[in-house]
């Protein structure tokens, strides 16, 4: 047993044995442990998968467990012997996992103050800066215009508070109106993603969150200028005692000027009209409204064109100050504009795409894109979607799960209305052939992974979805390279190894008719020739996994990838258990000399606290319940272990940084009568951390980069730890 690890008390188990034994009878029988499993089955995965052992088509596996479980072949066991099976299981104490809990729980609190906000800057940082310097333009040109109409005396003589009220809320919307549409423009947000810190910085389009508070904040200054005109400012100017005030500051043309006049104005009817039309476009927005037509949504949003124009046309009257808002809609509205007719244009230019349905949840789209859009393409960013026989109207984005040369595929969750519609478009049995609107590609900061030699990835909960498509290109690329078989080969690869395998037997066939009149001094069949070589590769593997892990790979191109992914409960993955399933098998079973030289170490850790011992005991037991026909985990359906509780993320790097020197150690020793080589050893190794998940995580990451990259220099091995918050909406 490892002396640092607690495992379960004699009161643990008393109390487990307590609750196996439901009639108290000194005896637990095969009824009870079998009713005691569906108990905690129904907990941990009331929809059971295939992987799950209550799932109809385990029924043998579930018979294995159990008599595992109970370490005999009787109907029953004596509570003295089971108590001895339950020690030999070695399952770590509820209280010990507790403990870790709180020790993971109190990392912050354990820090300085000046670490606590050293990492509070890397995670939250460049976001409150972008939204500071939003406000301080927002308070300073609403400051400027109160200033401005509190302290000049003819407009508050001719147009009373109202008109203080409208143009403060106004100089609010000079920037407000600028960022809201500004953070409609992917194009600009993508150029913008080359520069990381920028990236950063200027983090529109990182989530939706920003667009909705601009929307907010406009939508609510919006009306207090319309309160300010309407019951203020022209109701006052229009009164008869106030006309020789509006004929000193507007000219004696101006009057009179009834109220009715001040609304049949150029500025009046056009403000009415936006003030309607925000309106509209705020209702249309609600999530309840989306949630039951999103053509609603989208067409109501199409009213921020005429919004825009008459916008630019409201103040152009001139009668207070000169027209600022077309001066800050001006640009922002031109690259919206031509990047919303692109996409038009790219709607009604359909391409012909496949999709497949790959599992009950997931379905697959793959397209070749043209060259006259050969743009580049890259994993990790995302494109909008439109598929005409759903909708012309409808766009959707999606993370690109691969991109090979043209050849470009979205991998979809069909969890709501418009991709259930999309899942039944498509066969299980084959691809199936449509028209798709592609828009895009479009930025996502993961596009970063490749700047990296060596990269961390850690994801929570849905935070994994970027980070899949990374996993998926360069798994798919490192096939490309090596020459092997595809994961999931396209509709178009099929295709082409349907064409090749008719060509090749098209000449087989020529060949036997030309030889049909020679000797039969034989040449084996095609699986007689390959038996044994598949055998001989099979060898030389299994000589090579008693090896260290550095000597199976070229040093020179050695990436290593660790993905840590944290999920609340039980896992889903679909399709992506499947990569990483196949990863998985992979990585540890390539053969020579034609093996991946990507190094996966993927790592599943289950967060969810359980109260319940039996719980705890079964879920721990059901992980290590693995066979060779079955080697997935019952609970998550992966082949990788799985941790319990939150990822010790100081032992996890520290871990890594020990590797690296590892890895360094042996580049130097490989490289030492190649100077160039050495010199680039010299200058030390970079690790890119990327982490998209809760904040707390995040602090522990930051705070460890930093004290990581300080022990690199330190150590003189200059391993540098970047860290990557990524938020994704």
């Amino acid at each position: 047993m490892d002396s640092k690890v607690k495992y379960l008390t004699d009161e643990e188990i008393k109390q487990f044995m307590k609750e196996l034994d439901s009639d108290n009878d000194g005896l637990i029988e095969y009824r009870e442990v079998e009713a005691k499993l569906d108990e905690v089955s129904r907990e941990i995965a009331p929809e059971p998968a295939e992987h799950n052992l209550h799932h109809e088509d385990r029924a043998e596996k579930r018979h294995q467990f159990l008599r595992g479980f109970m370490g005999t072949n009787e109907d029953h066991v004596h509570l003295a012997d089971f108590e001895e099976i339950v020690k030999s299981w070695q399952i770590p104490s509820m209280e010990q996992e507790k403990k870790e809990e709180d020790e993971q729980a109190n990392f912050v609190k354990k820090m300085s103050y000046a670490r606590r906000l050293r990492a509070y800057w890397e995670v939250h940082g460049p976001e409150y800066g972008f939204l500071a310097l939003v406000v301080s333009l927002q308070l300073a040109f609403g400051i400027w215009q109160l200033v401005k109409y509190l302290t000049t005396s003819p407009y508050r003589e001719t147009f009373g508070w109202g008109v203080v009220l409208a143009k403060t809320s106004a100089g609010v919307l000079y920037p407000t109106m600028f960022f809201l549409v500004l953070s409609m423009c992917r194009w600009l947000s993508t150029a913008l993603r080359r520069f990381y810190w920028i990236s950063r910085f200027v983090n529109w389009d990182l989530s939706q969150e920003f667009h909705i508070k601009m929307s907010i904040v406009a939508l609510m200054f919006a009306s207090l200028h319309a309160v300010g005109h309407l019951t203020g400012s022209m109701l006052y100017a229009s009164r008869p005692a106030q006309q020789d005030e509006v004929a000193a500051l507007l000219g004696p043309d101006a009057v009179p000027r009834p109220y009715v006049h001040w609304i049949r104005s150029l500025p009046g009817w056009t403000g009415l009209v936006i003030f309607g039309m925000f309106w509209v476009i705020g209702g249309t927005s609600l999530p309840w409204v989306r949630r039951r037509s999103y053509e609603v949504f989208q067409l109501g949003h199409l009213l921020m064109f005429p919004i825009f124009a008459l916008l630019m046309a409201h103040g152009t009257m001139g009668y207070l100050q000169w027209p600022m808002m077309g001066y800050f809609l001006a640009f922002p509205v031109l690259l919206v504009l031509i990047e919303r007719t692109v996409r038009t244009c790219n709607g009604f230019s359909p391409l012909s795409a496949y999709v497949e349905v790959l599992d009950k949840e997931t379905v697959c789209i793959t397209v070749m894109m043209p060259a006259s859009r050969n743009f580049d393409y890259r994993a990790g960013q995302y494109v909008l979607l439109q598929v005409p026989e759903l909708s012309r109207w409808q766009w959707h984005p999606f993370t690109i799960s691969t991109c090979i040369g043209n050849e470009l595929q979205l991998h979809i969750k069909t969890d709501g209305n418009w991709t259930g519609r999309l899942r039944r478009l498509g066969s299980s049995q084959e691809a199936t052939k449509i028209k798709i609107g592609i828009d895009g590609p479009y930025g996502a900061p993961a596009q970063r992974f490749y700047d990296f030699e060596q990269t961390i990835i850690v994801g929570a909960g849905i935070g994994v979805t970027p980070f899949s498509g990374i996993l998926t290109d360069l798994q798919v690329k490192e096939e490309q390279r090596i020459g092997t078989q595809k994961w999931r080969p396209s509709p178009y690869q099929k295709a082409a190894d349907s064409r090749r395998a008719s060509q090749q037997l098209s000449r087989q066939t020529t060949d036997v008719a030309s030889d049909s009149e020679k000797t039969e001094t034989s040449t084996p069949t095609t699986s007689e020739t390959l038996t044994p070589k598949l055998k001989r590769e099979d060898d030389a593997h299994q000589e090579r996994d008693t090896s260290t892990d550095l000597s199976r790979y070229d040093l020179s191109t050695y990436k290593r990838v660790d993905f840590h992914w944290m999920v609340h409960d039980r896992n889903n993955l679909l399709w992506f258990s499947d990569l990483l399933n196949y990863i998985t098998t992979t990585s540890s079973s390539s053969s020579a000399p034609h093996h991946s030289n990507v190094d996966f170490r993927i790592t599943t850790h289950v967060t969810q606290k359980r109260k319940d011992l039996s719980i705890h005991i079964f879920r721990w037991l059901l992980e290590k319940h693995r066979t060779a026909e079955h080697p997935e985990s019952p609970i998550t359906g992966l082949i990788n272990p799985t941790h319990f509780g939150r990822p010790d993320m100081q032992m996890i790097m520290d871990k890594h940084y020990e590797d690296m020197c590892l890895l360094l150690a042996a580049k130097k020793e490989l490289f030492k009568e190649d100077r160039k080589k050495m010199a680039e050893l010299g200058d030390g190794m970079k690790v890119g951390v990327f982490f998209c998940g809760a904040p707390v995580v995040g602090y522990q990451l930051a705070d460890r980069c930093r004290a990581l990259t300080a022990r690199g220099r330190e150590d003189g091995t200059f391993v540098e730890y970047h860290f990557m918050m990524e938020v994704f909406g």
